[in-house]
């Protein structure tokens, strides 16, 4: 017998997934853009070194989302033991 049980999502939890999505993108935008390096070709414009930094922004909106989920965990908390 399975048992599922419906678990509300976190505050933060849309910013983290979001992050994760962006991170790879810039991940694989870096890894395009470093391949002429190991190819020998010509290189990529600047738009695809751009489009690399989304790795450090994915990154960021991540944080934003953990920092949203540990503010609402320590809220929960200071809730519970005062009240």
């Amino acid at each position: 017998m399975s048992d599922t049980t419906q678990q509300t999502p976190a505050p933060g939890d849309r910013f983290v997934k979001t992050g994760g999505i962006v991170f790879i993108i810039g991940a694989l935008a870096t890894l395009v853009t470093v391949a002429p390096l190991f190819l020998g070709s010509d290189p990529f414009p600047t738009a695809a070194y751009l489009v690399s930094m989304l790795m450090g922004v994915g990154f960021l909106i991540a944080g934003a989302g953990l920092v949203r989920q540990i503010a609402a965990q320590r809220r929960e908390t200071r809730a519970a033991v005062e009240g």
